[in-house]
Order: C-alpha cells, then sequence, then structure tokens
C-alpha cells in the first residue's frame, strides 16, 4: 500500500516538473505512472522548457520537494529493511 501512494506522489512531483515543459503536466504525470517516476522524469528533462521566468511555485515548490524527499527516503528504509522496523513497532 505505502508503495503505490509513494509511487502515485513521486508522479505528482514528476508532472509538477513536467508543468514547466514542453511536455506539460498531464503527459509527464501520465508517463510517470504508466511506466515509472524515473521515466517520466527523463521524458520531462529532455523536453524543452516554457520561455518565462520559471518561479512560479516559490516556497511551495520547496515545500513539495522536501516532502517528496521525505517520502522516498521512508520508502527506501522499508525497501531495504524488509519491513522489519514497521512490524517491531506493532
Amino acid at each position: 500500500m505505502f508503495g503505490i501512494l509513494s509511487g502515485c506522489f513521486l508522479s505528482v512531483l514528476v508532472g509538477v516538473l513536467g508543468s514547466t515543459r514542453r511536455l506539460g503536466f498531464g503527459w509527464t504525470f501520465l508517463l510517470s505512472l504508466l511506466f515509472t517516476p524515473l521515466v517520466g522524469l527523463i521524458a520531462a528533462l529532455i523536453s524543452d522548457p516554457l520561455p518565462g521566468d520559471g518561479r512560479r511555485w516559490g516556497c511551495l515548490g520547496l515545500f513539495v520537494a522536501v516532502l517528496g524527499l521525505l517520502s522516498l527516503a521512508a520508502f527506501l528504509i522499508l525497501l531495504l529493511t524488509g519491513g522489519l522496523f514497521l512490524a517491531a513497532a506493532v
């Protein structure tokens, strides 16, 4: 369950990154959901950036990025420990 939620959250983060590119939020989000967030990230980074300032997200972008990194770290800890930490807490 946690893996599905973190995968969806990472797909949203990749979509936010793609919103500043020609590919757009929708396509990068869809690629991230269908394949992996890594494929969506590569597609977003390959596409051309939109002309303009690029400072639309401001502080919200930093908050979303930190939240994404924390969820990725939690997912990796659960993956590497095999869920033993979670089972010991219950």
